[in-house]
């Protein structure tokens, strides 16, 4: 079926993605094999991508459409190569005493964090709906890539890019300004420890109640612990409203106002983030959107954008 439907393409087009193929699979096999460690998800990676650009027309524009995103994985793959507690030192005790002193919550004459209010008033409802609330963060914003990817493919890369860009801003401050979670500050306190592995924190009890380690399992891959200011956990849904606003249907737009909420209410029950950390994510969300929507749209980069998805939909 590959080669039949590879010997229908047109030449012209059958030699740009050819070139497109040939230059990826240069690029991302060498990164790979000589920048970072080489994992068989890179493989199993590689190849659905491959499969998906000369399967069929719908998967190359598939393939194509998701680009940015392929983009924002192997960046966010390459940060394990220099952590950000190489650049700046750790913050453990300052995020903790700040979010006591702008959040803190008095509880038998004690001030709490948020964080360890609901850990001494969880319960297993909540525990189930805040996992469920933090399983979205990946569907949710593929949900609405996929309905632009049939409706609109310029809107498509429109959210994907900044998607990205929301991510490049946010690692910048990941290296400004590295920070632990609140599980690492209840279980190690004050102290810088490299050897201390991710931890899935509050998910554990759904992980219990299930009887199957889900989020322990996705915790033990995440490389870098000190990377919980700011949380993008809250970026990615905020991004995501604002593209479902302008460019889906009024039900899916409040599904992820919906969503918004239950994330970040999940991230600092789940003792993943502070309040502050879930606030700054939705301020980078905020001050993301705002820059690419009135300054990189105002520049050559829209053409790009336009020219590219005429060059999907070709």
């Amino acid at each position: 079926m590959i080669v039949e439907f590879i010997k229908k393409i047109p030449d012209e087009r059958k030699n740009q993605d050819l070139k497109i193929w040939f230059g990826f699979s240069v690029f991302y096999l060498l990164w790979c094999t000589m920048v970072v460690d080489g994992r068989i998800d890179h493989l199993f990676f590689y190849f659905l991508l491959t499969t998906f650009l000369f399967w069929h027309r719908k998967t190359r524009n598939f393939a194509l459409g998701f680009a940015f995103f392929v983009a924002f994985w192997i960046i966010y793959d390459g940060l394990r190569i220099f952590p950000n507690y190489l650049l700046n030192d750790v913050h453990i005790l300052d995020p903790y005493l700040i979010e006591k002193k702008l959040f803190g919550i008095y509880s038998d004459g004690q001030l709490l964090t948020p964080n360890e209010y609901f850990r001494t008033h969880s319960s297993a409802i909540l525990d189930v709906i805040t996992a469920m609330f933090y399983l979205t963060w990946v569907p949710i914003p593929l949900l609405l890539a996929a309905i632009l990817f049939r409706k609109n493919t310029k809107a498509l890369l429109e959210f994907t890019s900044c998607y990205l860009f929301t991510n490049l801003l946010g690692f910048v401050i990941y290296y400004s300004y590295p920070a632990a979670p609140p599980w690492y500050f209840n279980q190690y306190g004050n102290v810088f420890d490299l050897s201390v592995k991710a931890n899935a924190a509050g998910l554990l009890s759904f992980d219990k109640l299930i009887g199957y380690p889900l989020f322990e399992g996705l915790y033990t891959k995440n490389s870098n612990v000190f990377a919980a200011i700011p949380s993008l956990h809250a970026a990615y849904p905020v991004v995501t409203w604002y593209y479902a606003k302008k460019y889906a249907s009024k039900p899916l737009t409040w599904i992820v106002f919906i969503d918004i909420v239950g994330i970040w209410f999940s991230a600092v029950y789940s003792f993943h983030h502070y309040f502050i950390d879930v606030l700054l994510g939705g301020l980078v969300a905020f001050l993301s959107i705002l820059s690419y929507e009135k300054l990189l749209l105002k520049t050559r980069f829209s053409e790009y954008i336009v020219k590219f998805a005429q060059f999907i939909d070709n």
